[in-house]
């Protein structure tokens, strides 16, 4: 597995570096830091002792930069597999997804950082920028990584499922881990007591989840993992939150719904609520 690294010296960055011990040796390991020089609003119009202060600045950054790949190549785990170190100039989201589909990588791994007074609310917009343009599947660490044993994998059709699967045949992780698969039908208000009828649909439709649910677990217990499965009703993000905290999941393993048009900066629904309240790291796939 090719695997992106991104780094910005930011404290989740460094708990990202830290999450690689939980993978398996990378076939190829890239070390990346993104330099966004800030450039003043008119080139054209720069005196000289302006561009010559650019200049300091841009190679004061790189010089920063370069002891801060120094200090992740240095920290990475013993198992990590070979790596190279690179820097670029350039938007980091735009430098990110670029050198991933350039070295077709399997997976970037990154911190992630909300900025400003309403961080709480946002994922960070360099974050949010790859999981909506990378191809390949995206690590986003929001905190302390203690293990990656417990995997939470909810999945919201065949599609998710069908998608899920290729990325764990690729063995990523370094140990064992048993995968908690859950699919989460909408709830509707209550049936009276007229709506037996609607109550058995419900019933039959959640019988039936359950037996597919269990479908993909067998699919992966095939393949190496251990797992299992439950189909429940409620609110598709409350539920799959709530079973994280409950299961003190150590990674939750999601597909993202990018769309059309302007909504194509939208991941989904669920996605999104899951990925700006996640209460562990939250590992994307396409």
């Amino acid at each position: 597995m090719k695997t992106l690294l991104a780094v910005d010296g930011s404290d989740n960055s460094y708990e990202a570096v830290h999450a690689l011990k939980y993978f398996a040796r990378a076939e190829q390991l890239t070390l990346l830091h993104a330099l966004d020089v800030p450039r003043p609003a008119y080139p054209m119009m720069l005196s000289e002792v302006a561009e010559e202060q650019y200049k300091t600045l841009e190679q004061s950054m790189r010089e920063d930069g370069e002891r801060l790949l120094d200090r992740v190549q240095s920290l990475l785990p013993m198992h990590a597999g070979p790596s190279t170190k690179h820097l670029q100039i350039g938007s980091p989201a735009e430098v990110i997804v670029s050198m991933a589909e350039e070295l077709k990588v399997d997976l970037i791994v990154m911190g992630a950082r909300g900025l400003g007074p309403i961080k709480e609310r946002l994922l960070g917009s360099v974050s949010h920028r790859i999981l909506t343009l990378a191809r390949c599947a995206t690590l986003i660490v929001n905190g302390p990584v203690k293990a990656m044993k417990q995997i939470l994998l909810p999945l919201q059709g065949p599609s998710d499922a069908e998608a899920a699967i290729r990325f764990l045949q690729l063995k990523p992780f370094h140990d064992a881990i048993e995968v908690s698969l859950l699919t989460v039908l909408p709830s509707t208000q209550p049936p009276g007591p007229a709506d037996a009828a609607a109550a058995t649909a419900v019933a039959e439709i959640l019988e039936e989840q359950t037996e597919y649910i269990e479908g993909v677990a067998e699919r992966l217990r095939a393949i190496g993992y251990q797992a299992h499965g439950v189909a429940v009703l409620g609110t598709p993000s409350a539920v799959i939150l709530q079973e994280a905290t409950t299961l003190r999941s150590d990674l939750i393993l999601m597909g993202t719904r990018g769309r059309q048009g302007i909504s194509r900066f939208v991941l989904g629904s669920v996605s999104h609520a899951v990925l700006h309240k996640m209460p562990c790291p939250v590992l994307a796939f396409h």
